[in-house]
């Protein structure tokens, strides 16, 4: 048996805000809070095909590109639009030297956390 991904923890200052803008993104509900932490997943709660995000408080301050990121893909418009939904939300476009000729664009959450924006439609 092998294991998968149930859980994607990530350490922020204000968890509240983080996860209306990832609940916004994802299309997520929260699904839990405890000692300051809040969990967010699909409506149908933990333990699914989709990993919940635990955004979890931390006052240590982010330092440079992440090591690991969060790649999403839009499920019903194509890439164009689903960028101009995920700026509306609070997004802003990151720089961590690509090209220009990348088929992804890097965006950063509202605590400067990067993830990109896939070409590919997902159903």
């Amino acid at each position: 048996m092998a294991c998968r991904i149930s859980e994607l923890v990530l350490d922020c200052h204000d968890p509240e805000a983080l996860a209306e803008f990832w609940c916004e993104v994802l299309g997520f509900v929260v699904l839990h809070r405890e000692d300051g932490d809040v969990e967010i997943g699909p409506r149908e709660g933990f333990g699914g095909l989709q990993p919940t995000l635990v955004l979890s408080r931390s006052e240590d301050p982010k330092t440079g590109k992440l090591p690991l990121h969060i790649d999403v893909n839009p499920t019903d418009r194509d890439q164009d639009a689903e960028l101009e939904r995920l700026l509306a939300a609070g997004a802003r476009h990151a720089d961590v030297g690509q090209t220009g000729e990348e088929s992804w664009i890097v965006l950063a959450d509202p605590e400067g956390n990067e993830f990109c924006l896939l070409r590919r439609r997902l159903g």
